[in-house]
């Protein structure tokens, strides 16, 4: 007999760091949903933010609307978004009565009235995926990148020239995975702002890779699932509201600052060594050097966008 959303039990996860407000407005949103689903509880993790963010949370979640279900795990320091979702996720699997779905949620992203529950019933509806993520909006409503294909050599060489025609020239998938309506679809990985994941195959696959300090790390996590026979779904009908880079200054993928931090490039690296192998790792930095050159050809001779990022 398939089960409903009210049968299942469900752990939402999220890791503050110098975010107090945005957590509490997260969680407040995530309170909406537990009457439609079987048992829903939160941990709260603090990764370490010594800006007093624990001490309020702490204050913040002893409140009648938060105590009987969220939990705080604080940290002495910022071991990274993997090892802080880590923390949690042990936790959870831990407990006597464990959840069958861990729901990894940021706290700078607010779930509509629903969200959470089409993405159990997304994973209730297909027992061969193992996680389920939601479509990101703008506080506009407008869509954000929410699901893609796995990161390639090739593609890293295309990012770097910027230059939509060589992609139709080499024929290149498009990396960005869209759904036409609100059917769920198949991609290779999902954001981890709002995805829920099947607590049977984290324990196959075993947890994030603590390698990781920042980004990536749901990107690798999720080839391994795919390496073990297991999809991963866009539900379109799940919608968060994301702000995005409440904690580091990089807004949606882009950055706000005027480069991408250094563990950005070195958490790229570790997923093509971990997915692909050390030579993918160092061909895929080559191929981004080579797709820069286009770029910088294209500025140099007056083809690049305004304004060209090589004269500033």
């Amino acid at each position: 007999m398939t089960k409903a959303p009210s049968d299942l039990r469900v752990t939402a996860v999220l890791v503050n760091y110098r975010t107090p407000d945005l957590t509490l407005e997260c969680l407040r949103a995530l309170s909406r949903e537990r009457d439609a689903l079987g048992a829903l509880d939160a941990i709260v993790v603090d990764g370490g933010s010594g800006d007093g963010s624990a001490e309020v949370l702490g204050g913040a979640l002893s409140a009648p609307a938060f105590a009987d279900w969220v939990t705080l795990l604080p940290m002495a320091f910022n071991g990274g978004f993997g090892w802080a979702n880590n923390q949690a996720i042990r936790h959870a699997l831990g407990r006597t009565n464990p959840p069958d779905f861990l729901y990894i949620v940021n706290p700078d992203a607010v779930p509509e009235p629903g969200a959470l529950v089409r993405l159990v019933q997304a994973l209730i509806d297909a027992p061969d995926a193992a996680a389920a993520g939601s479509l990101l909006v703008d506080e506009e409503g407008r869509a954000l990148g929410s699901a893609f294909r796995f990161p390639t050599v090739r593609g890293e060489f295309l990012r770097g020239a910027g230059t939509p025609a060589l992609g139709r020239l080499l024929r290149a998938p498009i990396p960005l995975v869209t759904a036409p309506g609100d059917r769920p679809v198949e991609a290779d990985w999902v954001t981890g702002a709002s995805v829920l994941m099947r607590a049977e195959t984290l324990r196959q696959v075993g947890l994030f890779d603590e390698g990781f300090f920042l980004y990536f790390e749901e990107v690798e996590l999720m080839h391994r699932f795919h390496r073990a026979g297991w999809r991963a779904l866009h539900v379109p009908a799940s919608r968060v509201v994301h702000a995005g880079g409440a904690s580091t200054g990089v807004k949606n993928g882009a950055s706000a600052q005027r480069a991408l931090p250094d563990y950005w490039f070195r958490s790229r690296r570790r997923f093509f060594a971990r997915a692909y192998g050390p030579s993918a790792a160092r061909a895929s930095g080559l191929a981004w050097i080579a797709g820069k050159a286009v770029w910088d050809f294209r500025c140099k001779i007056g083809l690049g966008p305004r304004p060209c990022p090589c004269t500033g």
